[in-house]
């Protein structure tokens, strides 16, 4: 017999950090504890909502996360249509199938024998501020650093690339983009045609989502390599899949398992994406280190040496204590460090809403 309960804990970002979308001061999360009553083991998994940008955006989130924790005995996780919500009840019944100990998935990095080469994050901020950040992950030796452009004027985002490319070459720096749909389709080539000159791995979501034919016409005809991230959102199921990716053929996905599908959806996308040449990395979506562990032990167990996107744990003031370390441009768990728990305090019943308690 099982039982369940959750917890909402706000992250507070140490920075304003602004994307082309938004700027984010808090972010909200949920964390699910799942515990058998017999044995008195708990696994703890992160429902991790992104307002404003995930399919599962809704004023019910939180009734349906209380739903299923009062049904946890009947539900099939499968089911679940909310991916974030799918993702906290993955890891946090593969936890407690695992002993309760934070091991989600089998691999040697969460036993200290290996590391995870990440790219180091350059938030979007006025010129100066971005200069100061560029530097930063260069002194702290990153050998693949993203930097997220389209919030200021392009012509002084090209200046910052070539400040990079000035002192570091291409085979001593590796440069990622991320546009998050800043771009209009018709300037979207001429634009790439600019950032080309200087040597750049690829560039994520360049135009807004569901404008297929554009994107086809630009993934084509691009001199950097493009990758898809806000596009997936939404798109789990299998026919879904394979239509956008037929329809846009990119070189590569951007899979954050708490926004496309859960770790089984993801699974889909990498095994449908290799089977067209299309290749892959994770990138977290701003959870918490319970989130964020989730996702690097299954990024581990599949063996890449590709450059993720999981440095986002040193963003908050009050993030879960881990052992998750990142040192020289590399995602470690320090086997001698322990593990803070979320506080599970009561809350005040949520009404049930239409739905909601008989997922």
């Amino acid at each position: 017999m099982l039982t369940a309960s959750y917890t909402r804990h706000d992250l507070k970002f140490k920075f304003k950090a602004i994307t082309s979308r938004q700027v984010m001061t808090v972010k909200e999360t949920y964390f699910v504890k799942v515990t058998d009553l017999g044995s008195g083991l708990s696994g703890v998994g992160e429902c991790a909502v992104f307002r404003g940008l995930g399919a599962d955006d809704t004023p019910l989130y939180e009734s349906i996360v209380a739903g299923l924790c009062r049904n946890i005995n009947s539900i099939d996780i499968n089911s679940i249509r909310e991916s974030s919500i799918k993702f906290g009840f993955e890891t946090a019944m593969r936890d407690l199938i695992n002993g309760g100990t934070h091991n989600i998935f089998e691999s040697g990095w969460q036993l200290g024998l290996s590391d995870i080469p990440i790219n180091g994050l350059v938030w979007m901020g006025d010129f100066d501020t971005m200069l100061k950040r560029i530097d930063r992950k260069i002194s702290e030796k990153y050998s693949c650093i993203k930097i997220k452009i389209g919030g200021i004027d392009f012509d002084r985002e090209v200046d910052l690339i070539r400040h990079v490319r000035d002192s570091f070459p291409s085979d001593q720096l590796t440069l990622r983009l991320d546009a998050n749909c800043s771009m209009r389709p018709d300037d979207a080539l001429g634009k790439l045609e600019r950032l080309a000159r200087y040597d750049i791995h690829s560039i994520e979501q360049p135009i807004g989502t569901r404008q297929w034919k554009f994107m086809r016409e630009i993934t084509r005809n691009s001199p950097i390599d493009i990758a898809l991230d806000e596009e997936l959102i939404g798109n789990m199921d299998y026919d879904r899949r394979c239509y956008l990716l037929d329809g846009t053929m990119p070189r590569y996905v951007i899979l954050k398992p708490s926004l496309h599908g859960g770790f089984s959806t993801c699974d889909g996308w990498i095994k449908d994406a290799t089977e067209r040449g299309i290749g892959w990395w994770a990138t977290s979506a701003l959870e918490s280190d319970i989130g964020l562990n989730a996702i690097a032990q299954w990024t581990a167990s599949k063996k890449t040496d590709m450059p993720q996107g999981l440095g986002t744990g040193t963003l908050y003031s009050n993030n879960i204590t881990s052992p998750l370390r990142v040192d020289n441009g590399r995602l470690c768990y320090d086997i001698n460090a322990v593990w803070g728990e979320p506080a599970f305090r009561p809350r005040s019943p949520i009404p049930v809403k239409s739905g909601a308690d008989s997922l």
